[in-house]
């Protein structure tokens, strides 16, 4: 326990003659260094604060407004026409300041007046532009007028520089979408799915769902859209994500890789002492809003609401819904190796420790030859189970003593590590080596991830990295914009030494990293037990292929005449036709940050025009002509369906909110009860490349990222993600159930590829 001892500042003894208190001097100093973090951090805030909120105005825009207006009145010109004078009347007598003084301060306050005046009107006018949404729909490379103007008038707006959220405030709300328009757009996205008399049934409950309860349900959505900033995350993180009694792991955690060719160090404790650096870099960037915010066009801001939980964030179990506790600061990180939980430290004497430093930290777990505790090489297991068990335990085991005190270590840490014992990675020789890696990323061992922090740093013996999110906090594209800048950060600015080491010469006078304690109980281990053997039931069950497809990448797509992404999505519907036979609903994951706290929408990839191109490429009669003609209108049909929903106008958060109003007012809908019970036996999502352009990959092709994944959402369905890697490159990661006779995984990635060969010979290839 000699570390514990050390995090206390002072002890007192009463005795006879008093009280004999005695200092830690070491402690008292940690304290006053902290509390000038934390104060330094807060003013840092307020800084960013301010300069957000008069975005895109800046404090020396205030001085010359003010500047001039003192100079105007000194050269007796009143561009206020009285209102100064005015003001200078209003101000009370004083004997410090003199009748000189006192037009002074006058002008001094119009002019910063006339400057918020100033800003608001920008602000105001920035919101109005930012509502425009019809570059969207524009055809490529061909731009209105209207759209010229309304680029030239963002550039004049937003000439400065903007820090993270500059643009916060500024931003449109989620629009609600007419529910006749949103009805329509759900009959038309059923109808290749459903036979006559199944789409009339359907059009029937729409019909009278429009003409019953649907007005009441759109007026009550409108007016919470006026009280909130969007009408739906709220909602959408409380019961899609927190409601949620299933276990995280695999049901809804997702995972990144490492880079796909490269390692920069093949030592364990070298890449994560560099990896846990550039994460506190960055966490320290968007603590200061030094981040630029991601910007489409480079000049259409995202929202970057979620970025805010990313860090010193834990999703906490409850009964009925769990909760999301996120803490302003933390300095430490939590530690999981051979079953062992730790505690590591990442500031000496106020500042962050070095990669070298971390490197020997990390090394000192690693050769810690200390067994687990009684229950505590499991215990995460707790988090990868069902969650009311999980709330139970928490309430009876780990409410006092020791256990309290390491679980909010965890639970306080900025993020969790695991160093794992295991090697995986990209082995061209050994088969499956991709699967397993990403099963490794997605479960584990059930055991050795903690399920409920925001992330989970995976780290290897063979120096290969990987992560494990949750996702109710932020979607996957926040987290890719952090494992850019660290894998960036990794590779191109930190580096390591010839022999793999992190640069620099370590503080071997560093306390070591401390061992957390624990006294868990047998009825605890039994609750861990149990969940458990949940959890690796449900793990056994995950049926994960990844594949690199080469032989083409976006570079032959774009010489298509289209999109990247209709071009896959397309592929992945002739794939799912020639593997079930039949079609399915297909979700496919579009994002909405181009309004305030803006998440997710669905764009239903299953169309009339995507299922007809399909059926002529399984018709033989079909010409080459023919087939490329339907091509080209499933493909503008896909690109329209996602202008659509990211600019508002998607089909399901409109309907699963009047859904959930039905449910408040005490309302039954037949309609709103089928659409919210249909099955996504198909969900899709790309991961973004390139959000931060940290290298070069024209330079660096050895340097594209294999991308993330995630399981399947339907029992008898497909999870499918998919990175576009680079000009010759698609890495695809499908995941399914073993349990299902109607799924198998390598055989939907054998089908992926062939549909992508297909779809691409039926144009021809330039020479």
């Amino acid at each position: 326990m000699a570390e514990a001892h050390q995090a206390v500042a002072f002890q007192f003894t009463v005795t006879p003659d008093g009280l004999d208190l005695r200092l830690s001097r070491e402690a008292v100093r940690q304290l006053c260094l902290a509390a000038a973090h934390a104060w330094k951090k807060r003013l840092v805030q307020a800084k960013n604060t301010f300069l957000s909120g008069v975005y895109p105005a800046s404090p020396s825009s205030w001085v010359l407004v003010v500047l001039a207006t003192a100079g105007s009145v000194y050269c007796q010109v009143d561009p206020s026409r009285g209102l100064i004078t005015r003001i200078q009347h209003c101000l009370p007598q004083s004997q410090f300041l003199s009748p000189d003084g006192r037009a002074v301060l006058s002008a001094a306050l119009f002019g910063t007046g006339m400057w918020l005046g100033t800003v608001l009107l920008f602000r105001r006018a920035l919101r109005l532009l930012l509502t425009y949404h019809g570059w969207m729909f524009e055809p490529h490379g061909r731009l209105s007028r209207r759209t010229r103007v309304w680029m030239v008038m963002m550039k004049v707006l937003s000439f400065r520089k903007p820090l993270l959220y500059s643009f916060q405030t500024s931003l449109p709300k989620l629009p609600v979408p007419p529910v006749q328009a949103t009805i329509t757009r759900y009959l038309e996205s059923v109808r290749p799915l459903m036979d006559d008399e199944k789409y009339t049934k359907m059009e029937t409950l729409a019909k009278e769902f429009k003409e019953t309860i649907a007005p009441r349900l759109q007026k009550y959505l409108i007016l919470k859209s006026w009280w909130t900033t969007n009408y739906v995350s709220d909602w959408w993180e409380e019961y899609i994500y927190l409601r949620g009694r299933s276990p995280i792991m695999v049901n809804s955690n997702y995972y990144a890789m490492d880079f796909l060719y490269v390692t920069p160090s093949h030592i364990q404790a070298a890449r994560a002492g560099n990896a846990v650096h550039a994460m506190i870099l960055y966490r320290r960037k968007l603590d200061r809003g030094e981040l630029p915010p991601l910007m489409a066009l480079g000049i259409v801001p995202m929202c970057s609401s979620q970025s805010e939980r990313m860090f010193n964030t834990t999703r906490i179990p409850g009964k009925e819904t769990d909760r999301l506790l996120h803490l302003g600061d933390s300095r430490h990180v939590a530690v999981f190796h051979r079953g062992r939980f730790y505690r590591l430290g990442l500031y000496k004497g106020g500042q962050l420790l070095p990669p070298c430093d971390l490197q020997l930290q990390f090394q000192r777990i690693l050769d810690d030859p200390s067994g687990p505790q009684p229950g505590e090489e499991r215990l995460a297991a707790l988090t990868a189970g069902e969650r009311a068990p999980w709330a139970e335990a928490r309430a009876r085991f780990f409410s006092r003593g020791p256990n309290k005190a390491s679980l909010d270590a965890i639970e306080g840490a900025a993020f969790f590590v695991a160093l794992d014992e295991e090697a995986h990675g990209a082995a061209p020789r050994r088969e499956g080596c991709m699967d397993a890696y990403a099963k490794s990323l997605l479960h584990g061992r059930c055991y050795d991830r903690w399920f409920d922090k925001s992330f989970t740093l995976v780290v290897y013996p063979n120096g290969k990295l990987g992560a494990n999110a949750e996702h109710s906090w932020a979607d996957a594209p926040i987290i890719g914009h952090l494992w850019e800048f660290m894998l960036g950060t990794d590779r191109f600015e930190l580096g390591y030494t010839e022999d793999g080491h992190c640069k620099g010469e370590p503080n071997t006078m560093l306390p070591p990293p401390q061992r957390l304690q624990w006294d868990i109980p047998e009825e605890c281990c039994a609750a861990i037990e149990r969940s458990y053997l949940l959890a690796r039931a449900l793990a056994e069950d995950v049926d994960f292929h990844v594949f690199h497809f080469s032989d083409f990448g976006k570079g032959l797509i774009k010489r298509c005449r289209t999109s990247p992404d209709a071009f896959i999505q397309i592929s992945l519907q002739l794939a799912h036709f020639r593997d079930k036979g039949r079609f399915c609903l297909t979700y496919e994951a579009s994002m909405t940050r181009l309004f305030r706290d803006g998440r997710t929408e669905t764009v239903r990839s299953c169309t009339a025009e995507s299922t007809a191109f399909v059926r002529s490429m399984a018709d033989p009669a079909q010409s080459r002509a023919e087939r490329q003609r339907l091509f080209r209108l499933a493909a503008e049909k896909h690109q329209l369906m996602y202008r659509l929903a990211m600019t508002g106008a998607g089909i399901d958060r409109h309907l699963f909110c009047l859904y959930l109003m039905s449910r408040y007012l005490g309302l039954q809908s037949p309609f709103l009860a089928q659409v919210l019970s249909e099955p996504w036996r198909l969900s899709t999502s790309q991961t973004p490349q390139q959000q931060l352009n940290m290298f070069d990959l024209n330079k660096f092709p050895d340097h594209v990222s294999t991308g993330g994944g995630f399981g399947p959402v339907a029992d008898d369905g497909y999870g499918v993600s998919y990175i576009i890697a680079g000009e010759n490159l698609i890495n695809f990661h499908v995941s399914s159930k073993f349990s299902s006779p109607e799924t198998d995984s390598k055989r939907f990635g054998r089908h992926i590829r062939q549909a992508m060969l297909d779809v691409a010979g039926l144009f021809d290839k330039p020479k």
